[in-house]
């Protein structure tokens, strides 16, 4: 009898290995770097056809690895964020954002600097999503051996304690909480040539744009007739140019330099997750903002460029160099907005980051001085100095305002406090454009701005674009998904309304059963698997289990081009009655509620976990999406089939509805 109890458990062991997937399997070491830091490597070998998201997926998006990091308090510090190997980018036209994952392979490494002594191992918990046809979220406890010498306490206890490095250390738990429920999008140093390549374009295009200022367009030809004049030869006049432009290419570049010593890549990296920095960020760009309008301008002290002209007047390579100072701070008035924004957006990206930006915008600052020196007759083809450039001027001033509240937008989605959400952001950025284009047309003056007599046809065709762009966001209040800028709004779920400003709830022409809410399709949907239940039993329904996740790709395609099929529709608004349950979900139960689940000995903390470990226990699976037609009772339906997963074929998915709901009747 008990060899039979043996091999009936053995199989029924067999079974559920085989259905709970495991798509991802981890392995770690340990690599010393020095008597008191390490690096923790993470290798995750992917069953094939199997991708895992990124760390760095950005917000809105699957869910991105994160690392727990256990005891980390007087033990250890992490050193910057966890490095990646290269991931693959591919657009999710589902979610709307680009999705960053590994095949195959993937090896996550932090680097951590031991604070006791005494520590022996580092243990990390790796929460993550992995998705074929269907997605999983599975965690992972790795531990670290840390071998401890004499010489490592000796290094521990000579090493002085930094206590502000210590502070932003005890932020990492809570950044990762953060993440995790926001996913909030985030570019490090291995978003690598790609991302390098968009800062610097971007920093060039700034650049471009900072030329055609009042405080730097008129110096062109100023500054390339002084040295041509002043030179011997014209030979000498364009290396003297030349140096110049490179000279301001080492000023800008020296600033990004600075940046990146005075805080650290890592630093950097971390701050822009960070509330208090991002309405920081947001109340610069505003400042700026108004002083290209015309509020004020902002000056460095006279006395700094007075001081750098005198040493201009040295000569030589020194004197150039100093000449391309005063020229940096003179321009600082336009420039200086400008860069700011440049650094607070490539900071927020980590990395060398600061540095690549700076060398584009110096870049397209210092090639128009280079260019002319060396073909001086290309001056008579620049348009002369007046009113246009102060036009310039005012529209960067507008493109400053409206992206100052991204970053405002960005601390209220960390907070979840819902003052700044989708209708509002929209709101303003519709206020904004629409007054720039009334400011093109020449309906509305802002100081230093020339009388009008006429607007140009170039000011008209971009007022048109404006206006057009204007009425592109206008239906974003009603709801349009408005994909040209998805990545600047809030996300359609974080809104006043599911369903757009001016159009009613659901919920306000019936009444909504206790637990339920309205979900997609505007179908009522529990969440509450109990409640649900229980109001099939009165109803006298059948039940779908709708085992989904928050940040499951496959889940929104399914309810996006399945269940969004009028027949298939038409079923779960009035056949069945539907529980929605996220696997993802990553709020805590209560205390009283959490426990160790008797089938993978995991501890349950979390409403996702409580889900998951359900899937486990009864369907022998923790895929997503999975649905199952049950009886009021919690009894399956579909005998020969008991569940489905993902299959776009919306016909399969009708008549496997149709088949439990008349088992249900009989």
């Amino acid at each position: 009898m008990k060899k039979l109890i043996l091999i009936i458990t053995f199989f029924a062991v067999g079974i559920i290995a085989a259905q709970v997937k495991k798509p991802v399997k981890w392995t770690s070491k340990t690599e010393k770097i020095s008597e008191t830091e390490f690096n923790l490597v993470m290798n995750a070998t992917i069953e094939r056809g199997w991708h895992m998201y990124s760390q760095f997926t950005p917000n809105d998006g699957p869910l991105p690895i994160v690392l727990n990091f256990k005891n980390q308090k007087g033990n250890f510090e992490l050193v910057g964020k966890a490095k990646e190997t290269p991931y693959q980018k591919q657009f999710n036209k589902d979610f709307g954002v680009d999705e960053y994952f590994f095949e195959d392979k993937a090896t996550l490494t932090q680097k951590v600097k031991i604070t006791n002594p005494k520590i022996t191992k580092i243990d990390v918990n790796i929460d993550f999503q992995a998705c074929q046809n269907a997605c999983v979220n599975d965690n992972k406890d790795l531990s670290f051996v840390i071998p401890i010498s004499l010489k490592t306490e000796i290094a521990i206890a000579a090493t002085p304690v930094d206590s502000t490095k210590s502070e932003i250390k005890k932020s990492d738990s809570l950044k990762a909480i953060v993440k995790s429920e926001i996913k909030k999008t985030i570019t490090t140093p291995n978003d690598d040539k790609k991302g390098l390549w968009t800062i610097f374009l971007l920093a060039f295009l700034g650049g471009m744009a900072a030329l055609l200022t009042p405080c730097v367009f008129p110096m062109i030809p100023m500054t390339v007739s002084f040295f041509t004049k002043q030179s011997k030869t014209p030979a000498q006049g364009k290396r003297n140019a030349i140096l110049y432009g490179v000279s301001i290419i080492a000023i800008y570049v020296i600033l990004g330099l600075t940046i990146n010593a005075i805080f650290g890549a890592d630093a950097l990296n971390a701050l822009s997750t960070n509330v208090w920095f991002n309405i920081l960020f947001f109340i610069l760009l505003v400042v700026f903002a108004i002083s290209f309008l015309g509020a004020f301008e902002i000056i460095l002290p006279n006395s700094w460029a007075n001081k750098v002209d005198k040493q201009a007047d040295r000569g030589g390579i020194i004197g150039i160099f100093f000449m391309a100072l005063a020229l940096a701070i003179v321009s600082f008035s336009c420039t200086g907005p400008i860069v700011g924004t440049l650094l607070v957006e490539s900071a927020s990206k980590g990395g060398i980051a600061p540095i690549i930006g700076m060398l584009g915008f110096s870049s397209a600052i210092a090639l128009p001085f280079m260019l002319f020196a060396l073909f001086p007759a290309w001056m008579n083809s620049l348009p002369k100095s007046g009113s246009w450039l102060n036009t310039v001027k005012v529209s960067l001033g507008f493109l400053e305002l409206a992206f100052a509240f991204k970053f405002l937008s960005n601390a209220d989605l960390v907070l979840q406090l819902h003052y700044f959400e989708r209708e509002t952001f929209l709101a303003i950025w519709i206020a904004i454009f629409a007054t720039w284009g009334l400011y093109l047309l020449g309906k509305i003056s802002l100081p230093h701005d020339s009388p009008l007599t006429h607007i140009s046809v170039g000011r008209l065709m971009l007022a048109l674009v404006v206006f057009s762009f204007t009425l592109y966001m206008i239906p974003g209040l009603w709801g349009a998904p408005l994909k040209l800028i998805s990545a600047f709004p809030p996300p359609e779920t974080y809104s006043e309304s599911p369903n757009g400003v001016g159009n009613k709830s659901l919920s306000e022409n019936i009444k909504i059963p206790e637990g339920a809410e309205i979900g997609p399709h505007n179908l009522i949907v529990f969440t509450d698997y109990a409640k649900g239940l229980s109001y099939a039993n009165q109803i006298k329904k059948p039940v779908l289990l709708d085992f989904t996740g928050h940040a499951c790709v496959n889940c929104r395609k399914m309810e996006n081009n399945v269940w969004s099929n009028d027949r298939v529709l038409k079923i779960l608004k009035n056949d069945v009655v539907v529980i929605s349950l996220f696997a993802d979900d990553k709020r805590d139960l209560p205390k009283n509620e959490q426990f160790i689940s008797k089938s993978t000995g995991s501890k349950i903390e979390t409403i996702g976990d409580k889900w998951t470990d359900f899937m486990i226990t009864k369907y022998n699976t923790n895929t997503q999406p999975l649905y199952v037609l049950v009886d009021t009772e919690g009894n399956n339906l579909n005998p020969e089939k008991p569940t489905t997963s993902y299959d776009p074929d919306a016909e399969l998915y009708e008549n496997w509805l149709k088949k439990g709901i008349k088992n249900f009747k009989k």
